[in-house]
């Protein structure tokens, strides 16, 4: 165990519907909820505000709008969060060489690394840093825990929330962990923690006081010896700061099941193009393609095949994906597809195959293109998802408010707006509408950032509000 708290842990604030306050201004202080919004949608992450009413990650939509009605709902803009997340991570990476980033918006990084942690208050000094820099260049909040393990500093980012920091000082983890619930230890879901409880272990001293046999006993050997030695607060666990990709995929679940069978080969060869940019974008190419079926009845088939050597050319996959599909009865309907590759390397080894079907796959693109670009020119074919930005010829940037019946609401607002923007409704085919690109949350004036951040409207209620209250650990200290 480290003798300074060197390990950082950031987590950002309700990091989707945080980002979704910051842009429109007409949601700041209100129950926002992301996430997919047909029948079978669940939630991404709801707002502090929506969180009040019992909305969490993870739950049903439809649980969710019966929790809070009045909340506004939102489809994910992911390659938005991505660009914040390309942010943070870059302000990370300032810090110290060794950050591991376990999502778009949760990360450790080890200080030492980087020599920004050399005793307690260096370590808190550093922290306060990080988090006026991430509010200063991408108008968010997030919070952070340090201390000696990765184990504790998570521990602490959560105590931290919303929009604040939690220190735990080397030597006060046994005291701090005994009284705490047996979840708030990683790997202790609800199955482990109903198990211990029926054995009469709820808290963390209670795991300490029944010993490494009884722990082997109750949860298996290898459970057993980490539940014990985390109960001990030990964890020698490293900061990782690469990741190896093994895989890169993508995947739909549909809100009516497919029956069409030209439909399902359409959605799979989608897929495949989709796959491919994504691999590009992160300079891989692969020997493995694999497709992956979820059919009517919830049975899951995978299939796969190995190429002769890796590659990144979109006609390939397309028609090694549409191979995989010919093995696959879909009859009766499909709910989920996915389309994958595997076997990755840094490089593209064209074979005979790849370099037969390279100027066909990009006709191939290009007239994909041109029927996408159809597509969407089509009036009956548009679709506009709630919550997406658009640009109007005459009313300028706005975001769908929502959409049905051959009419489509959009409130005309920015990020740097002081208040809600005017709503307006057209037909979904007006010419004068159509998509854009999200604008940056931070403006460009003297003062840098948006004086507003997401996070459940910290400042614009005086504090943090009741209902969260603020995190300090016994044995922590809190900014």
């Amino acid at each position: 165990m480290r003798t300074a708290p060197t390990i950082l842990h950031l987590d950002m604030d309700a990091f989707f519907a945080s980002a979704e306050q910051a842009s429109k201004p007409s949601l700041r202080g209100k129950a926002v909820v992301v996430g997919g919004l047909g029948p079978r949608g669940v939630v991404a992450t709801a707002s502090y505000e929506a969180r009040v009413f019992g909305v969490n990650s993870a739950m049903p939509m439809a649980q969710a709008r019966r929790l809070a009605p009045n909340a506004a709902y939102l489809v994910p803009r992911f390659g938005f969060y991505r660009s914040i997340s390309e942010q943070v991570m870059a302000l990370l990476r300032e810090l110290s060489p060794l950050v591991e980033p376990l999502s778009l918006d949760e990360a450790f990084v080890d200080l030492e690394a980087g020599g920004a942690a050399r005793d307690a208050e260096a370590a808190q000094v550093t922290g306060e840093r990080l988090r006026a820099d991430i509010r200063a260049v991408t108008g968010l909040t997030g919070s952070v825990g340090l201390a000696a393990s990765k184990m504790l500093a998570k521990i602490a980012s959560e105590r931290a929330k919303p929009d604040g920091l939690v220190l735990i000082e080397p030597g006060t983890e046994r005291a701090l962990l005994g009284p705490l619930s047996v979840r708030t230890l990683p790997g202790v879901g609800p199955a482990t923690g109903d198990h211990l409880r029926r054995a009469g272990i709820t808290t963390v001293d209670e795991i300490a006081e029944a010993g490494e046999d009884e722990l082997v006993r109750l949860v298996g050997k290898a459970h057993g010896h980490a539940l014990y030695a985390m109960a001990l607060a030990h964890d020698e666990r490293p900061v990782v700061a690469e990741r190896e990709t093994k895989s890169v995929s993508v995947e739909d679940t549909y809100d009516v099941d497919i029956h069409d069978r030209t439909r399902v080969g359409l959605e799979v060869q989608r897929l495949a193009d989709r796959c491919v940019r994504r691999l590009r974008g992160a300079g891989l190419s692969g020997r493995t393609i694999v497709l992956k079926v979820r059919r009517y009845d919830f049975s899951t088939l995978t299939r796969s095949e190995t190429l002769r050597g890796p590659t990144d050319d979109p006609g390939v996959v397309r028609e090694a994906a549409a191979r995989l599909l010919d093995s696959v009865d879909t009859t009766g309907g499909v709910r989920l597809l996915g389309v994958g590759v595997s076997g990755l390397a840094d490089y593209t080894q064209e074979d005979l195959f790849a370099q037969a079907a390279g100027e066909r796959a990009e006709l191939l693109e290009e007239e994909h293109a041109e029927e996408e670009s159809e597509e969407r020119a089509a009036p009956a074919e548009r679709h506009w998802a709630a919550g997406h930005d658009v640009r109007h010829a005459g009313f300028g940037h706005g975001w769908v408010q929502g959409s049905g019946l051959g009419r489509v609401t959009v409130r005309f607002e920015t990020p740097e707006d002081s208040g809600p923007g005017r709503v307006r409704t057209f037909r979904t085919d007006d010419p004068e509408l159509e998509s854009a690109e999200p604008l940056p949350l931070v403006g460009r004036g003297p003062e840098g950032a948006l004086p507003l951040v997401g996070g459940g409207g910290e400042g614009r209620s005086g504090g943090r509000g009741s209902e969260v209250p603020p995190a300090v650990m016994p044995g922590a200290s809190a900014s």
